[in-house]
């Protein structure tokens, strides 16, 4: 089968195309046949040495966790899907799963039915963006009703979902982003948006409940910085940065709170996540569909940290 692999930690460049053995599923998982997959940081990150490389070990390695296709085979004991049923799924996070492939096995219950109201482009766009945003809004923050949540980087992959979810939790919604994407974000469910580029939103923004930061202290002290804004016992869900003892110790020293992330396949999930998809109450924002061949171009672009939403490789011919 068609694939992207690597060979060594780099660029781009590294990326180049390869013929694998088609995988076979085990008891109680999925052949799925690739029609998209998604592109995400973490694809770019691992690519280099970061995210999830100390998982997966050295290269040779495929690349990508967001797929969304079509089931070709099942293995003994799967009873949730058939063959032909069009899924999507984010299987085997951190662990490989080669999205960047025309076949990927794993379990049945990491898939799920993909919305009816999506084609595989759009849907291979979710799964790992929108379960982070999910699990950080809904799991470690228990987002209540008329609480207030800072979405940092709001209008990028997970941003733009984690707007959605809050607001369909019942928060009020604050995100930063460039000027140039408030109007979408506003059509989103956004309800105040800070322009980072013109206003440091500490100076705009106070007595947060929960803050989700998307982007971390690598950059501009970004979760540091949160802390400020932060009511007496709010909570913060760092997530490039993950669990930082520094940032915990600075947490503890002010009355916040801090919690661990890191996003798990989760097929129920999906499945709840579909149905508001359909409800037309979670929209998708694909900026541009690539082929396959065009993975290294996708990650250029994904480390540049400007699209507006998400990319996606089209697997399929």
């Amino acid at each position: 089968m068609r694939a992207i692999s690597q060979d060594t930690f780099g660029g781009p460049e590294v990326l180049h195309p390869v013929q694998v053995e088609r995988p076979e599923p085990l008891p109680t998982e999925v052949l799925v046949r690739v029609v998209s997959a998604g592109v995400n940081p973490v694809d770019v990150k691992t690519r280099s040495g970061g995210g999830m490389a100390g998982v997966l070990g050295d290269p040779p390695f495929i690349l990508g966790w967001d797929v969304s296709g079509v089931v070709e085979q099942i293995g003994f004991g799967v009873n949730t899907l058939q063959v032909g049923d069009e899924v999507y799924g984010m299987p085997w996070f951190p662990r490989q799963a080669g999205a960047y492939a025309e076949f990927v096995t794993a379990p049945s219950r990491q898939f799920a039915h993909k919305p009816r109201s999506l084609g595989h482009d759009e849907a291979a766009a979710m799964p790992l963006a929108v379960l982070t945003a999910w699990q950080s809004l809904v799991d470690a923050a228990d987002v209540r009703p008329g609480q207030r949540v800072l979405i940092h980087a709001a209008a990028g992959g997970v941003g733009h979902f984690a707007v959605q979810v809050a607001k369909h939790l019942g928060a009020y919604v604050i995100g930063t982003a460039r000027a140039a994407k408030h109007a979408w974000l506003r059509e989103l469910g956004a309800d105040e948006l800070i322009d980072y580029t013109a206003t440091r939103f500490e100076d705009a923004v106070s007595d947060v409940d929960v803050v989700l930061d998307l982007v971390g202290d690598g950059h501009d002290a970004t979760s540091t910085r949160s802390l400020d804004v932060l009511r007496p016992g709010g909570l913060i869900v760092p997530v490039p940065s993950g669990f930082s003892p520094d940032l915990l110790r600075v947490v503890e020293d002010r009355g916040l709170r801090a919690r661990p992330f890191l996003v798990e396949p989760d097929g129920a999930a999906l499945t709840r996540i579909a149905r508001l998809v359909d409800d037309g109450k979670i929209t998708i924002g694909v900026e541009e569909v690539l082929p396959l061949e065009k993975a290294a171009e996708a990650h250029e672009r994904v480390a540049a940290g400007r699209t507006k939403g998400k990319l996606v490789l089209r697997v399929a011919p």
